[in-house]
């Protein structure tokens, strides 16, 4: 079998050409003039230009629907149920539908164009989502390929909860010709309202890793979308199992300074592994342990998985995946208040983590994670 078939990433390459196919059909095809969009039974109606993807007419209007991708068609989070008859759903949108979301007609809102009155459900806290006008602050590299962004907000504040993240916009840049967004966890404290800070670690290839990587300055103005997502802790007496690599560190350098600042939840106790390949991939030790110090209920586990030689490496040694393992089944106290984890992560990271957790007794719903997409 040809390996144009199989994997994520053909995936969403198929899905991408397939989206700017249909695109580019349409636009040169149809004009469809003024159509009204109608939100939630009519709470909230809007009169706009037919044409354009129903994800970036809402955005026009200033409802955002969270969009990892910038609207691609390749990361299934802009999903929105559609009472209206909008035709079948796409091939591009059926492989982020369950069958029971298929049965609702949920469809991903960059996917469905807006040709005609249209009537659709969403989630009333997205009315309470803003655009941020920012500059940069500080950039500042953390290691060879994650860089430490801090934006500073030009006018307002922010509110968000520690696990949130926001869409970054990037601009046109060299190549690039259209203005596209791409979500980023936050790792700055909400009790800072006039920042945010994002890790944001090189891809090669990606638009907007390439775009802060090599092109944004200090002092530049960016905009900001936000805040998004149901990622943080949640509201129960279990010990946090939290793990992460890479830029996934971001929600919990978050999540653990605002729970150490405020002192919420003090009956859980927080046991955060971090995984990398050498010390070049590694981070933040020094404030995490600096912080584990001070701080009875945080323990940090630090492990490499290839450290040379050279490194006189201390830590403990192996896949991230061993070590939790490891320290669930002989270090970790386990008692009556239970375990949960806490994921932050690429999809293969976060999935041998779940085997790994529910291997040693913490049951699915009790595992709750943020998948880069």
């Amino acid at each position: 079998m040809s390996p144009i078939l199989v994997g994520p990433l053909t995936v969403a390459g198929i899905s991408t050409v397939l989206a700017l196919i249909i695109a580019v059909l349409d636009k040169a095809l149809n004009n469809y003039g003024d159509v009204e969009i109608s939100i939630n039974g009519g709470e909230k109606k809007l009169e706009v230009k037919g044409g354009s993807p129903l994800l970036s007419t809402l955005a026009a209007e200033n409802i955002f629907v969270p969009s990892a991708c910038g609207g691609r068609g390749t990361c299934g989070a802009c999903k929105c149920k559609v009472i209206s008859d909008v035709g079948p759903h796409l091939p591009t949108e059926l492989p982020f539908m369950s069958p029971d979301e298929i049965a609702h007609n949920v469809r991903l809102s960059c996917q469905v164009k807006v040709r005609k009155n249209i009537e659709i459900e969403l989630p009333r806290e997205l009315f309470s989502i803003k655009k941020y006008k920012t500059h940069v602050e500080k950039i500042r590299d953390v290691t060879h390929d994650i860089k430490e962004v801090l934006f500073a907000l030009d006018s307002g504040e922010i509110d968000f909860v520690s696990g949130q993240y926001v869409q970054l916009v990037v601009p046109p840049y060299g190549d690039i010709r259209e203005s596209t967004q791409r979500a980023y966890s936050m790792s700055s404290k909400p009790s800072d309202k006039k920042h945010v800070e994002l890790l944001i670690r090189l891809v090669p290839g990606g638009i907007a890793t390439t775009w802060v990587h090599k092109f944004l300055k200090e002092g530049d103005a960016v905009e900001l979308v936000g805040p998004f997502g149901e990622f943080r802790v949640h509201d129960t007496p279990a010990a946090m199992i939290c793990v992460a690599g890479g830029s996934g560190m971001a929600p919990f350098k978050s999540i653990f300074y605002n729970l150490y600042e405020t002192n919420a939840f003090p009956e859980k106790d927080i046991w955060y592994f971090f995984g990398a390949r050498t010390s070049k991939d590694m981070f933040y030790l020094e404030e995490l342990r600096e912080l584990q110090a001070k701080w009875p209920r945080f323990h940090l586990v630090a492990a490499l998985s290839e450290p040379s030689p050279e490194e006189n490496w201390a830590g403990d040694t192996g896949l991230i995946t061993d070590v939790l393992d490891r320290y669930l089944q002989t270090v970790i106290p386990k008692n009556d208040k239970g375990w949960e984890g806490y994921l932050c992560g690429s999809p293969g990271m976060i999935n041998a983590c779940i085997n790994v957790m529910k291997k040693n007794g913490i049951t699915e719903d009790k595992i709750y994670y943020d998948k880069f997409a």
